[in-house]
């Protein structure tokens, strides 16, 4: 599609010149003589960019970009300025103005601006694009269910969505939480600001405060530069601790004052650095257990849990699984190009009677699997793992201890069977096991199994 350009200067000769040159290049060219006049074209076709003249009289070219700005924020904007007003072309720059171009100005110079100008303007475009996209993703109506226990939650969470409260989402692993947490994000003030999420568990205690506070060049055995941390990064948006319960304790108490105070240091600096991050957290573990225990601080808890969302695990909302299963099938067929228009009866009854360790995370690597490798129109029993129709996630049956046997054998025991479950994946085994991925790693690291032999995939660990 040719590009519309709008120039406007009180100098034909300028307008004629400018004119000829950028439709040589291909451009769509249309001329004003003054800031009233490209204001009527504005209003009649929409243009990629605008050059204007800094100097005319009545409107000069600040006013019109003023009113560009407020009118047709999305048009990028190129200032034409004699030597003498130079000065006025910097102001311009500061007041949204891509670039100024020096008269006299040759065609090379002239094209090679509004190339860069457009080039610009094609970013900032796709950009806006994605950032509605990623809105609509995630927007409230499209989180599937209509369980009770869930849309009660969607109240409160778009009240929340507005506020710079702190927001503790809680639930088993695989329920949404990471959605959620972007829902509110992307329906709050800081939507067009970053989205930051760090996993708490999958980070070695050692790096941990580096990677939320950043370090100092020296700070420590292979800082060689300066690096920002996430809550840096983070600033003036959003910051998502997945797995928060996994903080060591010393980490916690640096994170109370962040929270407290808006303010942290980079490892190896003594310099305070203030920030403006709202924080979401989340935890698949009870975190007041988790206090009584002795592993997380009491006014870390009450801090960060201003707000609480607690996610039903998918067995609690059964009723949601049909509309669900729709979801999955329409968003892969999609990705995949594939025509399969839902499940069969007996396919449906089977989802339904199962139990879910992995909530919906499961159900929706099921439905993709079923989608890619579906044969026919509908999904049917074959379709599916064969556990399903099981209905259960171990056989325990299988388990052989001698008797007595310690609890510390019986946990060992159930690692091992849910590791043989899921084909070795540690991620799944995790969840089925309902504990994080560090502290599998962990207890294997205690049993003496190395990852290679009891790893066969990791799904995101």
């Amino acid at each position: 599609m040719t590009e519309k350009i709008l120039v406007v200067d009180d100098d034909k000769l300028v307008n004629e010149f400018v004119e000829e040159t950028l439709t040589r290049s291909g451009f769509d060219v249309t001329t004003a003589m003054s800031g009233e006049d490209a204001l009527e074209l504005m209003a009649i076709e929409d243009f990629d960019l605008i050059l204007s003249d800094v100097r005319m009289p009545r409107m000069d070219g600040i006013q019109l970009l003023k009113k560009i700005r407020r009118e047709a924020p999305a048009t990028t904007v190129i200032m034409i300025t004699a030597y003498g007003t130079v000065k006025n072309a910097v102001e311009a720059m500061k007041l949204g103005a891509f670039d100024y171009v020096l008269k006299p100005f040759s065609p090379d110079e002239l094209e090679i601006t509004v190339k860069k100008a457009l080039e610009f303007h094609e970013l900032k475009t796709e950009n806006e694009l994605l950032r509605t996209e990623i809105g609509r993703r995630y927007s409230f109506e499209n989180i599937v269910g209509k369980n009770k226990n869930l849309t009660e939650m969607f109240d409160l969470v778009k009240v929340a969505a507005d506020s710079r409260a702190t927001i503790l989402i809680t639930g088993e692993s695989g329920t949404g939480k990471e959605l959620f947490a972007k829902a509110v994000h992307y329906n709050s003030p800081r939507k067009n600001k970053v989205f930051v999420r760090v996993n708490c568990a999958s980070l070695p205690e050692n790096l941990i405060e580096s990677e939320l506070f950043g370090h100092e060049r020296g700070a420590f055995t292979g800082a060689i530069k300066q690096t920002k941390g996430r809550f840096e990064l983070a600033d003036g948006g959003t910051l998502l601790l997945d797995e928060i319960s996994e903080l060591p304790l010393a980490l916690q108490a640096k994170l109370l004052r962040v929270l407290q105070e808006h303010e942290f240091e980079r490892v190896g600096s003594g310099t305070p650095i203030k920030v403006d991050v709202r924080v979401i957290a989340t935890s698949n573990r009870n975190l007041r257990a988790e206090i009584s225990e002795g592993n997380f601080r009491e006014d870390l808890y009450y801090r960060i849990n201003v707000i609480q969302l607690e996610l039903p695990p998918l067995r609690a909302r059964r009723d949601d699984i049909p509309e669900l299963v729709d979801h999955f099938i329409g968003k892969y067929n999609e990705e995949n190009s594939r025509t399969i228009q839902g499940v069969d009866k007996k396919a449906l009854r089977l989802l339904m009677d199962y139990h879910w360790p992995g909530n919906v995370r499961e159900l929706e690597n099921i439905i993709q699997r079923g989608v890619v490798t579906g044969k026919g129109d509908l999904l049917t029993e074959n379709d599916l793992p064969g556990y399903i129709a099981l209905g259960d996630t171990i056989d325990t049956g299988s388990i052989r201890l001698p008797m007595p046997v310690s609890i510390a054998e019986l946990e060992k025991q159930a690692i091992f069977e849910a590791l043989k479950f899921t084909s070795g994946n540690r991620t799944k085994a995790a969840d089925v096991l309902g504990i994080t991925s560090r502290t599998l790693r962990n207890k294997l690291s205690e049993y003496g199994v190395k990852r290679k032999v009891a790893t066969v995939e990791d799904d995101g660990e």
